[in-house]
């Protein structure tokens, strides 16, 4: 599958989560880097969907991506 790649806004706005998460997620190598500095994607194959429901608006967060063996969480 050709990677989606995706600013850490456009991937907060995904997954529902901060951009903070999005960053360390990839920190912790959970999900990928593509490129470096400000031009840094994230690819949304790897990241979680959050859900909304049509009907009463709430939202649901998808699992977060599991850690690598070895590593510990931030």
């Amino acid at each position: 599958m050709s990677p989606i790649l995706v600013t850490a806004a456009d991937a907060s706005y995904y997954t529902g989560r901060p951009v903070g998460t999005i960053w360390r997620w990839a920190s912790e190598g959970r999900i990928s880097r593509h490129g470096s500095g400000k031009a840094v994607r994230y690819d949304l194959n790897e990241l979680p969907r959050k859900t909304v429901d049509d009907l009463t608006g709430e939202v649901a967060l998808g699992e977060p991506p599991e850690l690598p063996e070895g590593v510990r969480a931030a």
